[in-house]
C-alpha cells in the first residue's frame, strides 16, 4: 500500500485529490472535493435511487442536488468529497464538525469529535469482496492522520442494518439512537485507538 497525502480534507477547490492511496490488489483510491456543478449529474443519479433512500433525497431533481452541494461547498464546517477507484467515481463521503451540525444538539460533543456521512455509489458490476471496507478504511485512515481528531462520529439511519454492521466491523461502537430531521439515527463512535483497518 502506498500513500500520497495531498493536503488536509479542508482544502478547497475541486480537481486536485486531497488523498490518494494505492491498495494492493484493489486499486488506486483518490478523494477530491465535490464540484457542485460538474458532479451534480453523478450525485443526482446516486442519491435518487431507492438503495440511497436513507440519504433523504428521493425525488430530488438535479438542480436541487447542485444547490445542496453548492451550499455545502460554501461552509467551513462541512465538506463533501467524491471518491474514485482508479478513474471511476464510487462513493460520496462528507465530513462535518458536530458542534456545527444538528447532530451536535443530540449528544454531548467531546473535543476532537469529527463527523462523517458515507454513500457508496451503485455498483457497475459485481463488487469485489471487501469493497466498502477498503474505501471506508482508506478514508478513515486519512481523516485520523490529523491527530486533533480523536473520535469519529457517524449517525446512519437506525433501520440501515448493513451500514451499522459495516461501521461496527471497522471498530465503531454503538451509542444512543437520536432523532434528527427526517430520520431516527443510530449514533456510532470510533475512538482513534479502536480503528481497525480491513
Amino acid at each position: 500500500m502506498t500513500k500520497d497525502h495531498r493536503g488536509d480534507t479542508a482544502t478547497r477547490g475541486q480537481g486536485a485529490p486531497v488523498h490518494e492511496e494505492t491498495v494492493d490488489g484493489f486499486g488506486t483510491i483518490r478523494v477530491r472535493a465535490v464540484d457542485p456543478r460538474g458532479d451534480a449529474g453523478v450525485l443526482h443519479s446516486w442519491v435518487t435511487q431507492e438503495r440511497a433512500r436513507y440519504w433523504g433525497m428521493l425525488g430530488t431533481d438535479r438542480e436541487r442536488v447542485r444547490e445542496i452541494y453548492a451550499y455545502v461547498d460554501s461552509l467551513t464546517t462541512h465538506h463533501a468529497y467524491l471518491v474514485h477507484l482508479d478513474d471511476r467515481p464510487v462513493a460520496l463521503f462528507q465530513t462535518y464538525e458536530p458542534e456545527h451540525d444538528p447532530v451536535g444538539e443530540c449528544y454531548e460533543v467531546q473535543p476532537g469529535d469529527f463527523g462523517i456521512h458515507i454513500l457508496i455509489g451503485p455498483p457497475s458490476g459485481p463488487a469485489a469482496p471487501g469493497f466498502t471496507g477498503a474505501l471506508l478504511g482508506s478514508f478513515l485512515g486519512h481523516l485520523l492522520e490529523d491527530e486533533s481528531r480523536t473520535r469519529i462520529v457517524a449517525e446512519p439511519d437506525a433501520r440501515n442494518d448493513r451500514a451499522i454492521a459495516r461501521f461496527l466491523r471497522t471498530g465503531f461502537l454503538k451509542g444512543p439512537q437520536i432523532d434528527l430531521p427526517g430520520k431516527r439515527a443510530q449514533l456510532v463512535f470510533l475512538n482513534r485507538r479502536d480503528f481497525r483497518r480491513p
